[in-house]
């Protein structure tokens, strides 16, 4: 029964730190390797102003909904200019406002936006249009048109793909030819197209937006069509009738209304223009979650303080470097001083750098413990000699500092990371293991901490590892099961089949 619940205690907290790993990448996008960057996109809208006498307000319809796009971040510039920016169900706005304005002006609305999936919000459900009321002909015209386009239809996406047809092909009807070449539609297919939808009291509406494409000349404005079915939005290219809705395209506003109004002023240019911008993945993972009201974004480590994080950044690499240790020892039969020295010492390592830090360390080792054995003349009782040694490693690693400082050696001068009573009870295990079992046993457990210490740093200090256990800290979880599940092990061990290898083959 123990060993059972010691297998599944271990087999579930891999598969649960796994499984959250998997979902933060596959729902938010956290990224599992460092440095990886994600597209976004800036948009720009100018408006310049002529001001008449007195006072001037303008305003500027603002992107809001986009299925699959979110936005990151947006600023509006203008000097001298008040700002009001109204956050309605249909479409936001931005009016600016000024009591006087002597010259023209420049007014500038941009804003980044990014892909998001998750993300499939549009315009609220609509109710049902009233059929529109048209004077002669084209009441008649219009009747034809929707009869004919329900001929060919089995629902409301096939009818408003009948209709797109019947307005975009190369030899239009009657009827069509009556709406386009009317001066009411010149050049507004996709109004003809509402027009002869509300006939059928379709609701649909007219999506303005922007291509998100790199351009050195100025962006121009996509038409698009948007159409419900009483269940969701469809939408239609308006010149092919393809059911589509590129990901690419921004919904800047809807309706046939113009993207800016003015008030005591001339509106002189009005001019889109986009940008492609690369940003870190992990940024735009925790926008997501944020987005999204995901309790991980409260428990992201980038809500804590800087240095909070700069502490918690290397507090997270102890757990791996203790299973490197657990490893080491349990499988291969590597022997060493102390529990943990090797992963505290290979923690001091990343400041030091592998091999300086090694020196350093068997410097303040090998003058430890001659000193170490001189105290042993003295016949202190423990306590004062473990003191004692804590005093010599600290004026060891003073004097190699100061040394280094007088040398210009900016490596010695992180000895001072390293950790002052881990070395002392190093040195008075070494004394002891020397007195007792010998040299040999001194050095081969000097050695077997080396390695130890060396492929915790070595573990430690790659960046994968550095970023998982950074942005997943769900990741303890799956390093807590493999210690545990290594826990259990009572085999032999490298070392031990490499000793015994000929007892073995004797038999």
């Amino acid at each position: 029964m123990q060993m059972r619940h010691w297998m599944w205690l271990s087999l579930l907290l891999v598969v649960a730190g796994v499984a959250l790993i998997i979902w933060r990448v596959e729902v938010y996008g956290y990224p599992l390797l460092p440095g990886a960057e994600d597209e976004t996109w800036t948009v720009q809208a100018r408006v310049r102003i002529d001001p008449e006498e007195g006072p001037v307000k303008l305003t500027l319809k603002l992107p809001d909904k986009t299925p699959g796009l979110a936005r990151l971040r947006e600023d509006f510039i203008s000097r001298g200019f008040g700002l009001d920016v109204q956050d309605k169900p249909d479409q936001r706005s931005a009016t600016w406002s000024i009591r006087r304005s002597g010259s023209s002006s420049t007014l500038y609305y941009r804003a980044q936006f990014y892909r998001d999936p998750e993300n499939q919000a549009f315009a609220p459900v609509p109710a049902y249009p009233d059929v529109p009321r048209l004077d002669e002909p084209f009441a008649t015209a219009m009747r034809s048109v929707t009869d004919r386009a329900r001929q060919k239809s089995a629902d409301i996406a096939s009818f408003a793909t009948a209709i797109i047809a019947e307005i975009n092909a190369s030899a239009p009807s009657e009827e069509i030819s009556l709406f386009l070449n009317s001066p009411e539609y010149t050049g507004k297919k996709t109004e003809v197209a509402q027009t002869l939808l509300a006939a059928a009291r379709i609701p649909s509406l007219q999506i303005n937006g922007l291509l998100l494409v790199e351009s050195e000349r100025q962006s121009e404005l996509t038409p698009w069509l948007a159409v419900h079915n009483e269940q969701q939005w469809l939408f239609f290219d308006p010149v092919t009738g393809d059911e589509m809705l590129p990901d690419n395209l921004l919904v800047w506003w809807l309706g046939d209304t113009p993207a800016v109004t003015a008030r005591g002023a001339e509106i002189t240019s009005l001019q889109w223009s986009v940008r492609r911008n690369l940003v870190t993945s992990l940024e735009l993972a925790e926008r997501r979650a944020d987005e999204h009201d995901s309790g991980l974004a409260a428990l992201s480590l980038k809500q804590l303080p800087l240095q909070a994080q700069s502490v918690y950044a290397t507090l997270l690499l102890v757990p791996l470097g203790a299973l490197v240790l657990v490893l080491m020892r349990n499988f291969i039969g590597l022997r060493a001083f102390g529990t943990f020295m090797p992963v505290l010492i290979a923690l001091a390592f990343r400041e030091t750098g592998l091999l300086a830090g090694l020196v350093l360390f068997g410097l303040v080792i090998a003058v430890g413990l001659i000193l170490r054995m001189y105290l042993e003349r003295l016949r202190l009782l423990l306590v004062p000699r473990l003191a004692a040694m804590v005093t010599i490693v600290v004026m060891l690693m003073l004097l190699i500092s100061l040394f280094s400082a007088a040398l210009e050696w900016e490596v010695g001068l992180s000895i001072g990371l390293f950790p002052m009573v881990i070395l002392a009870m190093v040195i008075e295990r070494m004394t002891i293991v020397w007195e007792e079992r010998g040299p040999g046993d001194a050095m081969i457990e000097s050695a077997g901490s080396a390695v130890i210490t060396v492929l915790a740093y070595l573990v430690m200090g790659l960046d994968v590892v550095r970023h998982l256990v950074f942005v997943f800290p769900e990741s303890l979880l799956v390093v807590l099961g493999l210690t545990i599940a290594c826990g259990r092990y009572s085999g032999y061990r490298l070392t031990e089949l490499i000793r015994f290898r000929e007892l073995s083959i004797s038999q």
